[in-house]
């Protein structure tokens, strides 16, 4: 078997950031002291079946694909980003006069990739509207942005964004569009899982990654990545991480 593991991040991160992942990429080798390939998928569904191929052994998973590697995978939980979790924003046109959730009518179009955590919070965020799964039809994308362009095109009514994605886009972009919500849910984030080849190590990368904070070259290296620092990430926390999840599963 090839020595070189095999690091991906979760499609959903935001654009600006690629060039901070293949940096923290060569922060792993140096850490590790083996090789690291980062593999960028252009999907969820392709980054899926990698994961179910035993392709992975290092993930950045968002948090709906993070209980399934726990529950099903064998991987275990290493770090998050301190003080970062996962909230969503359901836009629509700046000249849209549906301008309120309270406004979308049964048959609206919405935009909206594969990311589950992403449709499962924004079909929450729909509860003022009384509007079921039923009564939307859902056009499905592989990244944000093209869930954005898919609303600035006129092919959809709103769409549902990771907040950071959206928070990412250019000012342009912004500026036609409009919020309709936002999520403040707090308790589901990202994760950094290690599977079954690296789960001996997650230890010893924990405890590299918390101290990254402790160096001024590294702390540079977290801004590139948006993040204030890692924290430790135990099984318990991604355990309650997953009862909030089938929380929000059973409520929408």
């Amino acid at each position: 078997m090839d020595d070189t593991l095999q690091f991906t991040v979760s499609p959903d991160f935001p654009p600006d950031r690629l060039s901070g992942w293949f940096v923290f990429n060569t922060w792993l080798q140096r850490q590790l002291g083996c090789s690291v390939h980062l593999e960028m998928y252009d999907g969820f569904s392709a980054q899926r079946a990698a994961v179910a191929d035993g392709h992975v052994d290092l993930i950045y998973a968002n948090p709906f694909d993070a209980t399934e590697l726990v529950r099903h995978r064998g991987f275990v939980p290493v770090a998050r980003p301190q003080g970062k979790s996962d909230e969503v924003v359901i836009i629509s046109r700046a000249s849209s006069a549906q301008d309120a959730i309270e406004a979308l009518q049964p048959g609206v179009r919405v935009a909206c990739t594969t990311d589950p955590d992403v449709r499962q919070i924004g079909l929450i965020l729909l509860e003022p509207a009384n509007l079921t799964p039923a009564d939307l039809t859902l056009i499905d994308t592989d990244k944000h942005l093209l869930s954005a362009k898919q609303l600035l095109k006129g092919e959809a009514d709103v769409a549902f964004l990771l907040a950071d994605a959206y928070d990412g886009f250019s000012k342009l972009l912004r500026e036609q569009t409009q919020v309709l919500v936002r999520s403040a849910i707090r308790d589901i984030h990202h994760a950094l899982l290690a599977g079954p080849r690296l789960t001996a190590r997650a230890a010893e990368l924990q405890q590299k990654l918390v101290a990254m904070g402790d160096s001024a070259t590294d702390r540079q290296l977290l801004g590139e990545l948006d993040f204030p620092a890692w924290e430790a990430l135990e099984t318990e926390d991604v355990e309650f991480m997953i009862d909030v999840i089938d929380t929000l599963r059973a409520g929408a």
